[in-house]
């Protein structure tokens, strides 16, 4: 017979969900959509008997709203600018620093559950884990309030994004500033490959190739697939003569 845990031993407490909604400025209706986007794969794998939902959809959702949003607002702000440049700036608002830039504005590490073993590596600070947990937040408030909800969540973030890009004039993110450099000499967009993949949950490990007209033009590793992404693009930076800043 399979041990009984009580509804306490696989949420967030009341007390931290509470406090959560008020740094967000958002209470939930379904406190399950919140509890959900807080549990890390790590917390789940330890707790075989109960069956549980770790955030891992709620981040393929999120990044997906997330990207809509973003997507939408540069649109209308910048209507003379072509779709390359769009690009651009969407890449460096939602790339993975970006985002765990956000998570930690909030102190969202703090609010996750986490296996012990991620706990005692250090995840409640790691990059990856909070993109991750910034994007399954994103899709809890939309699954919880709809798409105006998330869009009044994201919208601060993205405008001081944009706020601090205007004043410093220039793309920092390694992949907007290939992309550009590839798309000013009539090049396609590079395409990133993952190349390899191992570890645990925890301590994930990605290998990447980004090629540009079919070439391999750089290579990356990271703990995350955007973090080798961003590895490779600054490998081919450096091909290019380019700067990494």
């Amino acid at each position: 017979m399979a041990e009984k845990i009580k509804k306490s031993d696989y949420n967030q407490s009341d007390s931290l969900l509470a406090e959560l909604e008020g740094v967000i400025g958002y209470k939930f209706k379904n406190k399950e959509y919140l509890n959900e986007a807080l549990r890390h794969s790590s917390y789940v794998n330890e707790r075989r008997t109960a069956h549980l939902s770790c955030s891992e959809r709620l981040e393929f959702l999120g990044d997906s709203v997330l990207s809509v949003i973003v997507s939408e607002f540069l649109f209308k702000k910048f209507s003379e600018t072509e779709e390359g440049g769009l690009s651009s700036m969407r890449r460096e608002i939602v790339d993975s620093e970006s985002l765990a830039g956000f998570a930690k504005s909030i102190n969202l590490g703090e609010y996750l559950l986490l296996g012990n073993g991620e706990e005692q590596s250090g995840g409640r600070n790691r990059q990856s884990n909070l993109e991750d947990a910034f994007e399954a937040l994103i899709a809890a408030i939309y699954l919880d309030g709809g798409r105006d909800a998330a869009e009044a969540f994201v919208m601060p973030f993205v405008l001081a994004t944009v706020e601090k890009r205007a004043k410093t004039n220039k793309v920092s993110d390694p992949k907007s500033r290939l992309q550009e450099i590839v798309q000013r000499g009539g090049g396609e967009s590079p395409k990133y490959v993952i190349t390899a993949e191992s570890g645990p949950d925890h301590n994930k490990h990605f290998e990447c190739n980004v090629l540009v007209e079919n070439n391999v033009m750089g290579s990356g590793e990271g703990a995350s697939k955007k973090e080798a992404e961003k590895a490779a693009a600054e490998q081919a930076l450096l091909y290019f003569g380019e700067e990494v800043l």
